[in-house]
């Protein structure tokens, strides 16, 4: 029988156990996913905690978004079969060895991305994709700064924003994410927590002001970005681990900026069709090697705990992954 880590009540890594999944029949448009790899986000962790802003039901399973293996498929089904490799996202039930979802929530797997990498990359470039193409309407030659560009959703931003011709500025706290920054095509890295982090950005601008901010972090990094804004700026909240900001109103009048709200959640559930067009497209570059996840580690299923903990850290340049059988 496949086991999954589950709980009655939310709490951290430690509330959860591995324990036997409960017996599911198959709809006529659901799949049966075998589970080879699951992404581990912060998100994810936040969720599992009751602390995110919606509470998934209970008992809960966490975990968006994995790699497998068809297994089996229902009645209604024709665009997968036995044995196709299929990366699934969805809200919880990942950190296990299997699921059961509607098609439309399946894609198949390039050929070239393994399982690992597949397991981390749908909603992390889903949500980098909507955030600068669709809300920020980032144009090629403008000047994009990214806030925590050595993590999930910021180092993803760093390569969407360079395949959109933009001049890509990434900030993050340790040497090795803006080494993984550079890596994944900035153009310059900043140090997040430098004293005169407004000037280096400034710099690696040569003297001029961004045009658009990819803000995932929050909390005090807010302000000072949204001050690096030029006329006609975009400031994106991603989301906000490092707490809610408050930002003075007159900022975005004296700059003819914008505050601009990104939900990927939201945004799957009211334009369904326009966030299926925008996975087909993250997709197609991943077929040909544009966009690709970094994985810092994998661990076990049965070494949950410490991988999530390791995720909610921040710690780690790259994704943590959960690798099952």
């Amino acid at each position: 029988m496949p086991r999954g880590v589950i709980a009655d009540a939310f709490g951290p890594p430690e509330t959860y156990a591995l324990r036997d999944l409960p017996e599911r029949a198959l709809a006529p448009n659901e799949v049966r996913v075998e589970i080879k790899a699951a992404g581990i986000s912060y998100v994810d962790v936040l969720t599992a905690a009751g602390q995110y802003q919606v509470k998934p039901p209970l008992p809960f399973v966490p975990g968006s978004e994995a790699a497998g293996v068809v297994g089996e498929v229902g009645s209604a089904v024709t665009a997968f079969a036995p044995g196709d490799r299929v990366v699934a996202s969805g809200w919880g039930g990942m950190f296990a060895e299997e699921t059961v979802m509607h098609q439309r929530a399946l894609r198949h797997i390039p050929d070239g991305m393994d399982l690992a990498q597949a397991a981390v990359f749908p909603v992390s470039y889903a949500t980098a994709w909507h955030a600068l193409v669709d809300r920020g309407q980032v144009r090629a030659g403008e000047a994009v700064l990214v806030l925590g560009a050595g993590g999930a959703t910021g180092y993803a931003a760093v390569q969407v924003a360079k395949h959109l011709g933009a001049r890509v500025i990434g900030s993050a706290s340790s040497e090795a994410k803006r080494a993984l920054a550079l890596a994944g095509g900035a153009d310059a890295a900043v140090e997040a927590r430098a004293e005169d982090w407004r000037e280096q950005v400034k710099a690696a601008n040569g003297g001029k002001p961004v045009n658009v901010v990819f803000d995932p972090v929050g909390g005090e990094a807010t302000d000072p970005a949204f001050r690096c804004l030029g006329w006609g700026g975009r400031h994106l909240v991603i989301g906000f681990p490092g707490g809610i900001a408050a930002l003075r109103t007159n900022l975005p009048l004296l700059k003819g900026a914008s505050l601009v709200g990104v939900d990927i959640r939201q945004f799957g559930e009211i334009e369904p069709d326009k966030a299926n067009a925008n996975r087909e497209e993250t997709f197609r570059l991943a077929a040909t090697g544009v966009l690709k996840p970094a994985i810092a580690r994998t661990y076990r299923l049965e070494d949950f705990a410490a991988a999530m903990a390791d995720a909610a850290s921040g710690q780690s340049a790259g994704r943590i992954v959960l690798t099952m059988g």
